[in-house]
């Protein structure tokens, strides 16, 4: 008669051959007349300067002196040659003006500016209108995000930390830049970690849901981290894999064990 000499490998293959079937494809309750149908997207979220922000801002008028004072902190020193105002003007936006945790830039010339809170367009404004009223006249400034940044962890293919250069992203752009989810990833029950105006959010979407093509969550903020958790059927594989391999290990030891006894008896 067959005897299975070994029933933990049984129980291994019922375990995988029992797993569930997962829903894989994005938003598969779409229905045919969602297809071709135009509609005004509405659900764009503006990203707005936080703490930890890096922004490169630059000012351009002109006045070349007043574009380097206020490119650069401090006027071109004596017998400065033009290609060295440049390469320290490149390195002044290249580091960037760090938001301090109250919302602020140290600004040259001007000082502290409050920027926390506003969007790019409304922090634009603010530096204009304090340079036009005071120091020079119609300057243009430009900002833009130097770390506008998304992480994906869990499970995707690729987990990593992206830089945005366009500073608007939405959630499944981000996963196409970790390589898409893994087939054992729960797509219906993914999370974002956000941390905005001082306050950590916990938010939970579906990609399995159209609905979430037309929610404010779509778009995802600036420092946004992603985690698609894996379902419990594989954490119990995981678990049962740990167990099988620290039992092998055990049966090992011990045959070695005993063989090393044997064979010291047999010496004497």
């Amino acid at each position: 008669m067959f005897r299975l000499k070994f029933p933990w490998l049984l129980l291994i293959l019922i375990t995988v051959g029992c797993g569930p079937n997962r829903d894989i494809v994005y938003f598969s309750n779409l229905d045919d007349d969602d297809i071709n149908k135009a509609k005004i997207i509405e659900n764009v979220v503006i990203p707005t300067i936080q703490p930890d922000d890096l922004l490169s801002i630059t000012v351009n008028s002109l006045s070349a002196e007043s574009n380097m004072l206020f490119n650069q902190g401090v006027l071109g020193s004596l017998g400065s040659s033009v290609s060295d105002a440049n390469r320290s003007r490149q390195s002044t936006q290249a580091e960037g003006y760090l938001v301090d945790k109250n919302g602020n830039i140290n600004f040259p010339v001007l000082g502290r500016i409050h920027l926390g809170g506003l969007t790019k367009e409304a922090a634009t404004d603010t530096i204009q209108n304090i340079l036009n009223r005071e120091y020079v006249k119609d300057p243009t400034v430009n900002i833009r995000f130097l770390n506008f940044k998304i992480t994906l962890i869990g499970e995707v293919k690729n987990p990593s930390t992206v830089t945005i250069l366009t500073e608007q992203v939405n959630i499944l752009e981000a996963i196409s830049l970790a390589g898409d989810l893994t087939v054992i990833g729960k797509r219906e029950n993914v999370l974002i970690i956000r941390e905005k105006d001082g306050e950590r959010k916990l938010i939970r979407v579906n990609l399995n849901d159209k609905e979430l093509l037309t929610s404010p969550n779509y778009f995802l903020q600036q420092n946004d981290i992603v985690y698609v958790e894996p379902d419990s059927f594989k954490a119990a594989q995981a678990n049962l894999r740990r167990a099988n391999i620290q039992f092998v290990l055990s049966t090992t030891l011990s045959a070695l064990s005993v063989l090393t006894v044997i064979l010291a008896l047999s010496t004497r």
